[in-house]
């Protein structure tokens, strides 16, 4: 047994224990230090802090401890000598020193500025002043300081020096094999440590991946450590924020800020239907014969169930998705907040203060659920939809908890037919009004369907319109099935695309704005609500829209508009492949750089062939630059502020 536990495997882990419980006391320290901030912790919810806290200092360890890791695994006699155990004690105690006194600085940090110290505040080096404020820092908060001190300490004498492992197995051969499955496997555990999991469907954890142990912003920053928080950041420009108008002025150019009236208006009387959104996996408006009736003569597309729909509810013409990527599209839908540059969730900053439209309808009484047919972690939808408001989220895990095993797609999740049904169940079941959504996932690389329905769907003219016919489908049963039920006439249903799918076959579709063009409609079984938007709107006019129609008349922050009773329409976008912001009003279309208009194209150009010249329409060009620039402007100085909600006068 002395043997084993003087193994390179058994220092190895008692080692990186210690670094947890440093850790573990470095995150103690830092809510301590912003209790005040924060606020107490309720017994249920500590553990949950502890396991988000886990996941993170997982990421962290890896970080800072992966060249000790292959240091103290490499295979080999010589790790038992002098040099190389000295070696590999300096390595371990200036990395984890580096990390506590990061840590110890941060909670310092976080005192004045309520943020996360992320690569962005490396800039601060630079300054000439640097030194001279380090000292005043330490000298005031000399507590901390003492405590980091004691901490790297504590990784000194737990280190234990003349602690020299040695393998219990005797055999060469066998001690040799041994050693490089453990070093494999060891590699595998690093690896699944820093990514937070190994599944496909599992994105590499983020700072925002906090909200998913905790719904209060301020607690998730109780669960980050650093250098995570750096670490995750590095590589990411500041925000770009630029002052193109004084802040005086730049709320009358374009603002954020919503103030509904209680006017009269002709719309129907929605005031406390249910809510259940469908965010439809690469639904493009191309898939569509009711949106693209020039591509389908025969009148037949591959979504006929959701014409049928639209038809029948209030559909919009001309919808653009604000961003290509599923991670994008929720904040647009739940909160009207586009993604400039990078995706908002991806940023610190997303994790300032915000009343998204799940938590606005919570608060008016509204029971909140989000489904998805892919595992708990995906895509960092759990982390998002947590701090957007929603109260109860239903996974894979919990379909085959109750389900069984036999309808995963192998790839992405459970098959839309069956988790849409789930997610019907779920419904009947939940106190209303109720907030829902769904995101779908079937048509979705690597475009499969189930073998029962491979006969019944079209071939289509792309790989993924097998998938969309699917999912369309999908929707129809849901719709026979739950039609009759009570709380299936009290909802209103909102059915939007999360982005364009990358299997495209009309020209119109690559283009900078027609490569965003998607399915967005709202319906009730009732037809209460029916019509057609035939002005340009987008993903983040849903949220205000939507308010609108419920009756909800307090001020809310939303960079969208509300169809039914706001002027100006426009939309934009920021285009990864044109690295460009795009934007159309429904006449023009232009391509904005983040400064001023460098293409200009008539909206009748739907290909976009014929750029014209700026010289020549000075004033439509000066009329996008002035309100692209104020909402650019807006953007970056409220998620530098971190702050996406109406100030109380």
């Amino acid at each position: 047994m002395r043997r084993w536990l003087n193994s390179n495997v058994a220092v190895l882990v008692w080692r990186l224990t210690m670094v947890y419980v440093v850790l573990a006391l470095c995150r103690v320290a830092f809510w301590v230090y912003n209790a005040d901030q924060m606020g107490g912790l309720a017994d249920g919810e500590v553990w949950s802090l502890v396991r988000g806290a886990l996941r993170f200092d997982s990421a962290t360890v890896v970080y800072t401890n992966a060249l000790f890791v292959v240091m103290s695994l490499l295979p080999g006699a010589w790790r038992a000598r002098g040099w190389w155990q000295r070696a590999m004690m300096t390595v371990y105690v200036a990395f984890n020193s580096v990390s506590v006194a990061v840590n110890m600085s941060d909670a310092i940090y976080f005192h004045y500025t309520a943020k996360r110290f992320t690569a962005e505040e490396v800039f601060f080096a630079d300054n000439s002043n640097s030194v001279q404020l380090v000292l005043k820092f330490a000298a005031e908060n000399l507590g901390m300081v003492v405590l980091g001190f004691a901490l790297i300490a504590l990784l000194v004498v737990a280190y234990r020096p003349k602690w020299v492992p040695s393998s219990p197995i005797k055999n060469r051969w066998a001690r040799g094999v041994t050693e490089v499955v453990v070093l494999a496997v060891a590699a595998v555990m690093c690896l699944a440590g820093a990514r937070g999991g190994l599944s496909r469907a599992v994105r590499p954890i983020t700072l925002s991946n906090a909200t998913a142990y905790t719904r209060d912003v301020g607690k998730a920053n109780l669960i980050l450590s650093n250098p995570f928080c750096i670490v995750r950041t590095m590589g990411r420009k500041t925000v770009p924020y630029r002052e193109f108008y004084p802040l005086d002025t730049l709320d009358e150019i374009y603002s954020p800020n919503h103030f509904p009236t209680n006017s009269a208006d002709t719309l129907p009387d929605l005031s406390g239907r249910n809510v259940m959104v469908f965010v439809l996996e690469s639904f493009s408006a191309e898939h569509s014969a009711y949106l693209s009736p020039h591509l389908y003569p025969d009148g037949k597309g591959y979504t006929p169930f959701l014409d049928s729909l639209m038809r029948a509810g209030y559909a919009f013409r001309y919808a653009y998705a604000n961003g290509h990527k599923s991670i994008e599209a929720l904040p647009s839908v739940m909160g009207s907040i586009p993604s400039f540059q990078t995706p908002f969730v991806l940023i610190p900053q997303s994790l300032g203060e915000s009343r998204q439209m799940p938590r606005i309808l919570a608060d008016k009484g509204y029971s909140t659920l989000f489904v998805c047919g892919s595992e708990r972690g995906s895509m960092g939808f759990d982390a998002y939809m947590s701090s957007a408001g929603v109260e109860r989220q239903l996974w894979r895990e919990d379909f085959e908890r109750e389900r069984g095993t036999d309808h995963f797609d192998g790839y992405w999740g459970v098959w839309d037919e069956q988790m849409i049904d789930f997610a019907g169940e779920a419904l009947g079941a939940i106190p209303e009004p109720f907030f829902a959504a769904q995101f779908t996932l079937t048509s979705h690389h690597p475009f499969v369907v189930p073998d029962e329905w491979r006969d019944r769907l079209p071939e289509g003219r792309t790989k993924v319109h097998p998938g969309v016919a699917y999912v369309d489908a999908s929707l129809c049963q849901f719709f026979e099935r739950y039609g009759a039920e009570e709380w299936f006439q009290r909802t209103l249903f909102v059915f939007v695309a999360d982005h364009v799918s990358s299997e495209t076959f009309d020209a119109e579709t690559r283009t900078p704005l027609g490569g965003s063009r998607i399915i967005q409609f709202f319906y009730t079984p009732d037809g209460a609500l029916r019509g057609e938007c035939r002005e340009v709107a987008q993903q983040v006019d849903i949220m205000p829209s939507l308010l609108h129609l419920l009756g909800v008349r307090e001020p809310y922050f939303a960079y969208g508009r509300d169809v039914f009773a706001e002027g100006e329409p426009m939309t934009f976008y920021w285009s990864t492949s044109a690295m460009r912001y795009v934007s159309t009003d429904g006449h023009w279309v232009v391509l904005f750089d983040g400064e001023r208009v460098t293409d200009l194209y008539r909206w009748s150009d739907r290909l976009m062939t014929s750029p014209l010249a700026l010289s020549e329409h000075a004033e439509v060009v000066g009329h996008f630059e002035r309100k692209l620039r104020a909402v650019v402007q807006q953007y970056f100085l409220h998620i530098r502020n971190m702050n996406y909600t109406v100030p109380f006068e």
